[in-house]
């Protein structure tokens, strides 16, 4: 018979394909399940292991993931652009 019984667990989440990359830990205070699979789906998104996951679903060819990269720096770059004029005020 547990006594003292503590109602915190955690939650650990890897990448699914390969078991590495970075570890997520929820605490899960009072059984409170709902508000810690909220919190585990907010650093999942912060942590782009969604995105992670919607790319390794198939396999990416060399090709395409050059042509994918080098499309995102310009979408940065430009976005970047974008910022700075208008801070600048252009």
């Amino acid at each position: 018979m547990l006594t003292n019984w503590n109602h915190n667990a955690k939650f650990c989440v890897r990448f699914p394909t390969t078991g590495v990359g970075p570890i997520v830990h929820v605490l899960v205070r009072d059984n409170n399940v709902d508000q810690a699979l909220r919190a585990l789906k907010k650093k999942m998104q912060r942590e782009g292991i969604f995105r992670e996951m919607k790319l390794r679903r198939s396999y990416e060819k060399p090709s395409e993931k050059r042509a994918r990269e080098q499309a995102e720096a310009v979408r940065r770059s430009r976005k970047l652009l974008r910022k700075r004029m208008d801070r600048e005020g252009f």
